[in-house]
């Protein structure tokens, strides 16, 4: 249902959706090319702005693909600089986006690349002549269509699918929901654990799935929090049972993890910021002044893309490092399709040539 104040904005939906839908037939009549590449590029995004769970099933993907040299190529979103840049050890989530830091931190072995131009990022890392690159990773790249991918991975939260919305400004799609139709593969994210079967067989019912196309379900789990300064924290203080716990978080949609730490803890205070929220020395006073309303036991929980933020500032006071813990955010596939999900990735990547022509 749309509220009524929306009915306001639907002429600026339509507009919106007519340019968009003119922009892809012109990618489909061939007007606007989009190019391929003679390695398997695998895309990763969705129809919707805001958070589906992206960064989380791009590292399932890198650790999937972990027996092959694999890049990560990102917009590099947030980032204060241009054009093409490789993650560093010295990088900082202010000269590549936090979500690329993030990566290059975790992965090692992955190169992490940004570029907003991702033809140009991906015909240079193409260029890599001592460790050539065998897979590419597009990450939030459904719509950028200048990039032909081999295999396509359509992302929807399941307390938001692309079914129940509606175009910007009235909703949060970035596109139709037609333009499903260019998915090889859908995700539904976010699901409860107990999701039955009777319940995702109407969800597969509701998405009109296309021959060939197919659907997974996933839900988050979460791995054990660490000390982001672990020369600060001692491993014995890491458990968060019991104890009384700030949130602070810059995501999309910080509900999930708070009703996570919920279970466990004494209490949860949240500070909520904006997704890609560049913290400030007034944010931190405010986190300082959170934290210290709170008892000497309490620690800090914070998400591992705002940690690529928050390590960066130098105002942190003392207490906040002892207390500042990291918590990991996984992905868990529903009715035992892991094995499936799996097989479909590793086939395309080991044998599938749709994508090993050049245009």
């Amino acid at each position: 249902m749309l509220r009524p104040l929306r009915y306001l904005l639907l002429p600026f939906a339509w507009l919106y959706g007519l340019v968009v839908m003119g922009r892809n037939l012109l990618f489909d009549a061939g007007v606007l090319r989009s190019r391929r590449f003679p390695l398997p590029v695998i895309a990763v995004g969705n129809l919707a702005v805001g958070g589906t769970g992206k960064t989380p099933h791009t590292e399932y993907l890198l650790r999937l693909l972990s027996d092959f040299r694999v890049a990560m190529l990102s917009r590099g979103y947030g980032r204060r600089t241009v054009g093409f840049a490789l993650a560093t050890d010295s990088g900082r989530a202010s000269d590549i986006g936090d979500e690329p830091a993030q990566m290059h931190r975790k992965f090692p072995e992955v190169v992490v690349a940004v570029d907003e131009n991702r033809r140009e990022g991906i015909e240079i890392l193409m260029c890599e002549q001592n460790h050539p690159i065998e897979v590419i990773v597009l990450d939030d790249a459904f719509q950028h269509r200048y990039v032909r991918a081999g295999m396509n991975l359509l992302l929807t939260d399941y307390h938001r699918r692309f079914t129940h919305d509606f175009l910007m400004p009235v909703g949060r799609l970035r596109e139709p929901a037609s333009g499903k139709k260019r998915a090889d593969i859908i995700i539904v994210t976010k699901c409860p654990e107990n999701l039955s079967a009777d319940e995702a067989a109407r969800i597969r019912k509701e998405m009109a799935l296309q021959a060939g196309q197919k659907m997974f379900f996933t839900t988050f789990g979460y791995g054990e929090a660490y000390p982001l300064f672990p020369q600060a924290v001692p491993v014995s203080e890491q458990c968060l049972a019991g104890k009384p716990v700030l949130l602070v978080t810059g995501i999309a949609k910080p509900v999930p993890l708070r009703r996570f730490l919920e279970q466990t803890a004494a209490s949860v205070t949240e500070l909520a910021f904006p997704d890609h929220h560049n913290f400030t020395t007034i944010d931190l006073r405010r986190m300082s002044d959170a934290l210290a309303s709170l008892p000497q036991d309490a620690v800090v929980v914070t998400t591992e893309k705002d940690a690529e933020r928050l390590v960066e500032m130098s105002g942190l006071d003392n207490r906040l490092r002892r207390c500042l813990l990291v918590q990991p955010i996984t992905v868990r596939f529903l009715f035992g399709q892991q094995e499936e999900f799996n097989q479909n990735i590793l086939d395309y990547v080991a044998k599938d040539t749709r994508n090993c022509a050049v245009d």
